[in-house]
């Protein structure tokens, strides 16, 4: 489907807005603005990554736009982002993406509609910092659920299982911060280009707000998985040292339980009057004594 956002007769510049374009349409609005040939087949690859390269006068870029409807166990770039694929010129501004998004409907009613953004590189600016802000909620989202992460694995007593969690956020968290890296390259175009330096500014101080906000989340989901890897191990430890206290109480005694347990006709106190009260008293004392030497270890 395309949508004509601006048109010639309200602007002196268009907004094209495709969306799942066929590909004849595609080549259609290929012909009429000149693009590249490379540039319309990458615009048709929904896995591509961030890009930005300029041939001749139109700049063709590649941003990765959050997906708020991702699976929760979704942790590829594929499957946590959409592609929006832009062409920008002094005349004109296309965007091109497979899915619906609210991000192209909200700058138009914001943005276009009420006049603020007078030309396609005001526009181009409004687009990319509406994608980056795309990623300010999962990012609040990510350090909230590495809160309740925090306060399951110290506060209770019983460890519960929580590997399966803590590495999806650790990738979901790696992924976002992977894919504003790969945006960077489309900053640093613009701030070389004729953009505004105080709108490209601000642009970069989001930039740089949300890449911080996703490293804190990967060094704090780093940090808590080596604890809770470490509290698991100890636990395992305190129950094998329990383990270990009973066997050592238990060892000599069933050595002297299995030595009269054998049936040999001639056997110490066998006849004895006190015989079985006897062998009980001195298994009585070695489990004493095996105590009292644990404790002067330290060991309980």
């Amino acid at each position: 489907m395309i949508a004509n956002l601006v048109s010639e007769e309200t602007a002196a510049w268009q907004w094209i807005d495709l969306e799942s374009p066929t590909e004849a349409e595609l080549q259609d609005v290929a012909a009429t603005y000149g693009l590249h040939p490379s540039s319309v087949v990458d615009s048709l690859q929904p896995e591509h990554l961030p890009k930005y390269e300029a041939i001749g006068d139109i700049a063709f870029m590649i941003a990765r736009v959050y997906d708020t409807e991702a699976h929760r166990e979704a942790d590829t770039i594929q499957e946590l982002t959409n592609k929006i694929a832009i062409f920008f010129s002094s005349k004109f501004i296309i965007t091109i993406h497979r899915n619906p998004t609210v991000l192209i409907k909200d700058i138009q009613e914001k943005y276009v509609a009420t006049g603020i953004v007078k030309t396609p590189a005001d526009l181009l600016v409004q687009l990319i910092k509406a994608v980056f802000r795309t990623y300010e909620a999962p990012a609040r989202s990510l350090a909230e659920e590495l809160d309740y992460y925090e306060a399951k694995t110290f506060l209770n007593k019983k460890m519960p299982p929580l590997t399966k969690g803590l590495y999806h956020l650790k990738r979901k968290a790696t992924v976002c911060k992977r894919v504003l890296r790969l945006s960077e390259v489309i900053l640093s175009n613009m701030q070389q280009k004729s953009f505004q330096p105080t709108a490209v500014q601000d642009l970069r101080d989001l930039y740089v707000h949300l890449e911080t906000q996703y490293e804190e989340v990967n060094d704090g989901t780093n940090n808590l998985i080596n604890t809770y890897i470490s509290l698991s191990s100890q636990k395992t430890n305190e129950v094998m040292r329990v383990l270990t206290i009973f066997s050592a109480f238990f060892l000599p005694l069933t050595f002297i339980v299995g030595v009269y347990g054998m049936n040999f006709e001639f056997m110490p106190e066998l006849e004895k009057t006190y015989g079985y009260p006897a062998v009980l008293f001195i298994m009585g004392l070695v489990t004493l004594f095996i105590y009292l030497w644990f404790r002067k270890k330290g060991w309980m």
